[in-house]
């Protein structure tokens, strides 16, 4: 035995060097690069992994196929500024207190705020944590300092500040504008540029690269090499154009040897506007129906997220914040400064290791008002805007508390078609009870834009 391990010891010693120890497995873990690639306005429907036909979207396809695929995964508003904020933050936009969120929702270029120097951004954190970070595309939450990407966090920038559809339409570069108005044909290919130039730059240093494109977005525009090439019309083009983003983004991580390294995550800022599919689900851009809210959710992380999963367990970006800490190692949150995270850290449910807290409640605010909820199996409908958004007559919009709150199971009517509300007066009583003492956790002018829900016992 002595003269077997003498002779092999050289061996058996290369092999222990070559194996992953836990101790190289728990630090991977720790300590990954992070990637989200968000789109805008990109509807539930408009993949071939959650149904499209149309369009043809191999690469988000693939990443699905090697990652995890969640089914019931929500943005936590149905318009731009609010959706990002509360990515950026982990917390609902409804309370930072931002003047345009509570009156016109949106932010445009004219405006003269943004996102609160006082909120902890993911980038910040990241950064703290030795994260070097990069905003790619549409920031839409502030966009002159001190609200702008590279007061956020952010060490670099490169993008239109908001929405293509708002003019002036700038190109930026950090603080500096670099193309008045933006080429937006060639979009979506410059921005990938730029993603795949930051990740091969990286020596060592974890990074985090936020990639949010600003199609499907009105107005639509597609390089020449995918206009006209789909069976979705231009639409489809854009969306391909995306689904390309995706591929030499995941390429990019393979060539450098940063794929298992690297978790990446994609998804939508909410459902679909003018054109595009919620798939089977009701409403869209601008309403909290599920085709307003429930966007594409998609988590890869090579080794460590099993290939293949599906879940239809609810989650939303919200979460995206603490996941993201306790994916740096970081163990302290922004409580210290009396800003609670609204999200939750779901890393162990991605990795597949427990389910998520059954019991999590998630609330869909448009503007300053709560309007739905959604918890396990259940969404709860309190109040909707009188008419739709985006009509001629929109200036009237109002919200309107329901004579009587609607109750839909979710896991057999994702249509949100059919009240169950009267064969389940305690699970109404249940969650109105937690929806009322969540809002008055909230800023006073808050409370008081839903006073007539908090007045009704």
């Amino acid at each position: 035995m002595t003269k077997f391990f003498s002779g092999n010891l050289s061996v058996i010693l290369v092999i222990l060097m070559a194996w992953p120890s836990p101790l190289r497995v728990a630090s991977a873990q720790r300590h990954p690069n992070i990637v989200f690639i968000y789109a805008d306005d990109m509807g539930y429907g408009d993949l071939g992994c959650y149904g499209a036909k149309s369009i043809k979207t191999p690469n988000i396809d693939r990443m699905a196929a090697e990652g995890l695929r969640l089914t019931n995964f929500y943005s936590v508003s149905p318009i731009c500024t609010p959706s990002r904020a509360a990515l950026m933050t982990g917390r609902y936009a409804a309370r930072m207190g931002i003047e345009q969120m509570r009156l016109a929702n949106v932010l445009f270029p004219t405006d003269k705020t943004g996102l609160p120097q006082s909120e902890t951004t993911v980038a910040r954190a990241l950064k703290d944590s030795g994260y070097q970070t990069a905003c790619i595309g549409k920031w839409h939450l502030g966009r002159i300092s001190p609200h702008r990407a590279i007061d956020c966090g952010f060490d670099y920038y490169f993008g239109i500040p908001y929405s293509n559809d708002m003019i002036p339409t700038p190109i930026m570069r950090n603080g500096d504008v670099i193309e008045d108005p933006a080429q937006q044909d060639t979009l979506t290919r410059r921005y990938t540029e730029e993603a795949v130039g930051f990740i091969e730059r990286q020596k060592g240093k974890p990074f985090f690269l936020y990639l949010a494109h600003n199609m499907p977005h009105i107005p639509l525009h597609a390089s020449d090499r995918f206009r006209g090439k789909s069976a979705g019309g231009l639409y489809g083009d854009v969306v391909e154009e995306v689904d390309w983003s995706v591929g030499e983004v995941l390429n990019a991580l393979k060539r450098t040897g940063l794929d298992r390294d690297t978790i990446v995550f994609f998804s939508s800022d909410n459902g679909p506007w003018y054109q595009g599919s919620a798939g089977h689900l009701r409403g869209r851009k601008g309403w909290t129906y599920d085709g307003g809210v429930r966007v594409p959710g998609i988590v890869r992380w090579p080794g460590h997220i099993r290939a293949g999963r599906t879940s239809d367990e609810p989650a939303a970006t919200i979460d995206f914040f603490p996941t993201a800490l306790a994916l740096s190692g970081r163990k302290t949150t922004v409580a210290a400064r009396n800003q609670p995270l609204d999200g939750e850290n779901i890393l162990p449910f991605l990795l597949g290791q427990e389910s998520k807290n059954a019991q999590r409640i998630y609330l869909f605010f448009d503007g300053p008002y709560l309007q739905t909820a959604r918890a396990g199996r259940w969404k709860i409908h309190l109040a909707r805007w009188n008419i739709p958004r985006y009509t001629a007559a929109s200036g009237q919009q109002k919200n309107v508390r329901l004579a009587k709150p609607e109750l839909f199971d979710m896991t057999i009517d994702p249509g949100e078609s059919y009240d169950v509300a009267a064969r389940q007066p305690g699970v109404v009583a249940e969650l109105r009870a937690r929806i009322i003492g969540a809002v008055r956790t909230f800023p006073q002018e808050i409370q008081q834009a839903n006073a007539e829900l908090l007045a009704a016992q």
